[in-house]
């Protein structure tokens, strides 16, 4: 399958063993192939217009800020829809989302639909509130998970269940 997207993320593979599951029946990436995850900036540019220029830009924007230490210790809500895990500290990712935005002016995180950036680690979204509180309850059992973020990755891939979306290249952080 063509890739018809690309996406900024901070993959969290600590987080895998908590989620996982959850994820599996409650998160659409999930189907996709997209491991667990804090989204840094989706939708990015369309694959076609990644070349080595965006690539180096995007890894001085990585080098840019230093690797960190990172707590998943609490579970949030958007409204009754939406349930994830909130990262501590939450700063290093808006660091690097506003600067990929800046950077990359016309690929805003989700399109410019919100007027903040809430960094998270999405359990769910989109099925009844009850089967949501139930994920987030079975996942907050394991919480805090602690690692350290060490890069952010450029995925591509389509909107499709089906592990279509592949890494494009992992970005050091400094």
């Amino acid at each position: 399958m063509a890739a018809t997207h690309t996406a900024l993320i901070a993959v969290i593979p600590a987080a895998e063993a908590a989620v996982g599951d959850h994820r599996a029946v409650l998160d659409r990436a999930a189907s996709w192939g997209v491991p667990a995850h804090i989204t840094l900036v989706f939708p990015f540019l369309p694959p076609e217009s990644v070349d080595p220029a965006v690539l180096a830009a995007l890894r001085g924007i990585a080098a840019a800020e230093p690797r960190f230490d990172l707590t998943l210790d609490r579970v949030g809500w958007f409204g009754d829809t939406v349930v994830w895990l909130a990262p501590n500290p939450a700063r290093p990712f808006i660091t690097l989302t506003e600067a990929l935005a800046a950077r990359f002016p016309q690929a805003q995180p989700y399109a410019g639909a919100f007027d903040e950036v809430v960094p998270h680690l999405t359990i769910g979204h989109d099925h009844p509130r009850t089967d949501l509180a139930a994920a987030a309850a079975a996942v907050t059992a394991h919480l805090p998970i602690r690692t350290t973020v060490t890069s952010i990755r450029l995925i591509a891939g389509a909107r499709e269940p089906g592990d279509s979306w592949e890494t494009v290249a992992d970005f050091p952080l400094g």
